[in-house]
This record gives structure tokens, sequence and C-alpha cells, in this order.
């Protein structure tokens, strides 16, 4: 054995969080920019251009998407099963919708009709815009405990619905995560194009960056005087998993208690804070490639914000909290912990060095002039 059990399971925490951090920066940027699509492109030529800067990007983006979902298959069967059990339809619907970004790209400029492309441009708007608010809603659900209830025989039964989902702080959550996107994107809108597409995607970009600043810290409050969860006893961390086998209860802002024990946790929300006022600052100043890498330690900022929060709970529960699927119960056996490590600190580099690498290879403004002269060789 590599590690322990105990540090298996911290790590596998840590690893989960790299892995949905590297999707929002990379395919939530895709998302973030088709969402503006339609206020930066003000005719065909621009909104192709604004297209073709994700063009190269968008599919191997999606591979942090799909390594996450594997990542918690492996290392937290109890949550996979749970999470997509009782979040059914709202994956069904976020399935559904990414259908239409791989279509978007491909089809929209076969047929030089307006009618033809303006669909296609809606379809890629949804095709980001609803996945990027689920996600947000299903985090925002996680801090008010999903109704979901294990018995004797580790059974995982979901009571809620998807309209259940759809709660004001939930709602408040995925806007959040849909302004915290288009923020991003608009720093790289700004960096990759030129003339009026760059300046529109500044601006765009810096009130998306405004809303986030203030939705962020309205959640923020919201989470401070909402119900948390506290777990009273449990077993040793080093025992095998049993998500029944602990005593959880609820407090008035049990959800802060984490900050106050670590106090170092304290960077993470005050990062997302500064570097969210910085990439405005930055993107204002003329500067997109510092405003981008502000905008991406945002994003880190935001997701560890919420991991430390939530931290140890994956999942709570708001039907019986002490079934609520924690990092250190809900997990797979140390064997097979040990196992994926291994190829975890093989691939995940490797999915890094090759993402790094296409970026700078294909590193480049896209022009209008570019398009208008490449009518077939580009999105």
């Amino acid at each position: 054995m590599i590690f322990d059990y105990e540090t298996l399971k911290l790590l596998w925490w840590l690893i989960i969080g790299i892995l949905l951090i590297g999707f929002a920066i990379t395919d939530g940027m895709d998302m973030g920019v088709a969402m503006l699509l339609r206020l930066v492109g003000k005719t065909d030529s621009e909104r192709r251009t604004v297209i073709n800067t994700i063009g190269a990007h968008w599919d191997g983006n999606q591979v942090w998407f799909i390594t996450a979902g594997g990542a918690l298959f492996a290392a937290w069967p109890m949550v996979y099963a749970a999470a997509f059990s009782g979040f059914y339809f709202a994956m069904i619907l976020v399935l559904f919708a990414l259908f239409f970004r791989p279509l978007a790209f491909d089809y929209r400029s076969k047929i030089d009709t307006y009618r033809w492309r303006n669909n296609w441009d809606w379809a890629l708007f949804a095709g980001s815009a609803i996945p990027a608010l689920v996600f947000g809603v299903a985090f925002g659900n996680l801090f008010l405990g999903v109704p979901f209830n294990i018995d004797n025989l580790l059974r995982a039964s979901y009571q809620g619905s998807f309209f259940g989902l759809l709660n004001p702080f939930g709602i408040l959550a995925g806007l959040v995560s849909i302004t915290m996107l288009m923020g991003h994107a608009g720093m790289w809108l700004q960096l990759r194009t030129d003339s009026d597409v760059a300046t529109r995607s500044g601006k765009y970009g810096r009130y998306a960056l405004l809303a986030f600043i203030a939705l962020f810290a309205a959640a923020g409050v919201w989470v401070a005087n909402m119900n948390g969860y506290q777990i009273v006893s449990m077993p040793d961390t080093q025992s095998y998993a049993n998500p029944i086998g602990k005593v959880v209860t609820t407090a008035p802002g049990a959800w802060l208690n984490n900050y106050s024990a670590v106090p170092l946790t304290i960077v993470f929300p005050i990062l997302a804070f500064a570097m969210a006022v910085l990439a405005w600052l930055f993107s204002k100043m003329g500067k997109p490639a510092l405003g981008l890498a502000s905008s991406s330690l945002m994003l880190v900022g935001v997701i560890m914000t919420a991991g430390a929060s939530l931290f140890p709970f994956v999942m709570p529960s708001s039907t019986n909290p002490d079934v609520s699927l924690t990092m250190w119960d809900a997990v797979s056996s140390h064997m097979t912990l040990n196992v994926m490590f291994v190829a975890a600190i093989i691939f995940v580099p490797l999915i890094l060095s090759y993402t790094t690498w296409c970026y700078v290879k294909m590193w480049r403004r896209v022009t209008v002039h570019e398009i208008e002269n490449n009518t077939h060789g580009s999105y």
C-alpha cells in the first residue's frame, strides 16, 4: 500500500477538487463563450470569430468533465449512486443540452442562411447555459441538504423531485455559476479577438464579474445564516466505509465552522473576491492576459470555498442527517483508492500536459478578416 486509508481519502477529495477546477477553467470557459456569443457578436462573421476562439479546444476541454465523472464513480461510489439517481432528471437535462454543442459547432456554418445559423446560435447558447445553471443549482442544493435516505442494506433512496431543486438558494447558486463563467469567458474573448468583438467582450465580461461579486456575496451571507451540518460522532477515519455509522446534527451557521477551526481557509473566499476585482481592473486597463489569469484564480477560489465549507461532507441528507455522505465514509476500498491514485498521478499530469500543449500550439488572435477569408476551413 502506498498511503494509509485516511490519507488516501483526503487525497481523493483533493484530486476530485482539482478535476472540478480544471473543468470550470476550460470547459466552463467554453460555456461562457457560448453564452456571450449573441452579445459580443453582432454579425455572422463576428459570431464565427467568437466560436473559432474555442473551436480548436472545446471537445478536448470536455475530457475534464468525463474524467471528473469517472473519478467520482471510482472514488465515491455511494455519492455517484445517490447523486445520479437523485438528480436523474437534472442530469438528463444536462446531457440533452450538451448534445446541442457538437451539433451546433459542426452544422452551424454548413448552410449560409440567417435562420439556419441563428437557430444554431441559440442551440449553442442553450447547450451551454443550461449545464452551467444546473451545475450551480446542484452545488447550491448540497448546502441545503439533499432529500435521500440510506437503509441498513446501504441502499440509497431519493425522496425529492426535480422542481424541488429549483429553490431560491439553488437558483442563486446557479446564477453565481453563470456569471462567473461569463466573466471568465469575457477575459478569454477580449484576449483572443480584436477590434469591436474584443471591446464588447471586455465590456460584457466586466458586467458579469460585477454581477458575480454581488451574487457570490449574497450567497455567502445566506450560507452564514442557514442551517449547516456538523458531525457529532463517527467511526475512526481509518476504518472501512460505513455511511450509516455516525451521528450528524444541524445548526445555524455550521457551514462556517471550518473557517474557525482552520483560519487559513478564509483565503479561499478572499481569493475569489480579490481575483474577480483584479480581473475587472485588468480588463478595464486593456490587459486581458492578466485578466484571464485572475478570472482563472477566481474560479479556483469559488470551488475551494465551496469545498472548504462543506468539508468533510460531500452530499448531506436533509431527510436523515445521520446518513449524510462524507469523504470519510462514502469511499471505495483501500485497495481501490490506491490503484486509482496510481492511475491519477500518471494520467492527470498527462491531461494537463496535452491541454497546455494544445493551447500553446494553437494560440493566436482570431480576427474577423481571417474568418471572412476562410469560409470553409473554420467553424
